[in-house]
């Protein structure tokens, strides 16, 4: 995925367009994240950028880029569709670990804490 691409997905939003991402994201995290848990080895990382982007404290620009790339991430058809087995979460990765390592520094233990306590209960309910 060129970078041009990932740069334009996780460029600054609007108040208005940020507030639209969350919802979305709020609404398809989780059942997207199971489909996508094995195709994602940075999983808890990923968590951790989710309740860092709900986190009120955290400062906009972070906010959006993380809202930016989630609703990348949650939305079924971007650059390369999900559906399609074996590669349609390969640019949702790029995404996300671009927007995660320039963040990094925002995603406090809170975030990390709650993000291992939601995989452990995402897991339990699998099984």
């Amino acid at each position: 995925m060129e970078e041009v691409k990932v740069g334009e997905i996780l460029a600054p939003l609007s108040g208005s367009e940020s507030r639209r991402k969350e919802e979305t994201v709020r609404r398809k995290f989780w059942r997207t994240l199971r489909k996508a848990a094995g195709q994602i080895p940075f999983a808890e990382d990923v968590v951790a950028g989710f309740y860092c982007a709900l986190d009120r404290d955290t400062p906009p620009r972070v906010r959006g880029i993380l809202l930016a790339a989630l609703a990348y991430f949650v939305m079924p058809i971007d650059v390369v569709p999900d559906f399609l087995a074996g590669f349609g979460f390969t640019d949702d990765v790029t995404v996300l670990l671009a927007a995660l390592t320039s963040v990094k520094a925002h995603i406090r233990p809170t975030h990390r804490l709650a993000a291992r306590e939601a995989l452990m209960n995402v897991e339990r309910d699998a099984a």
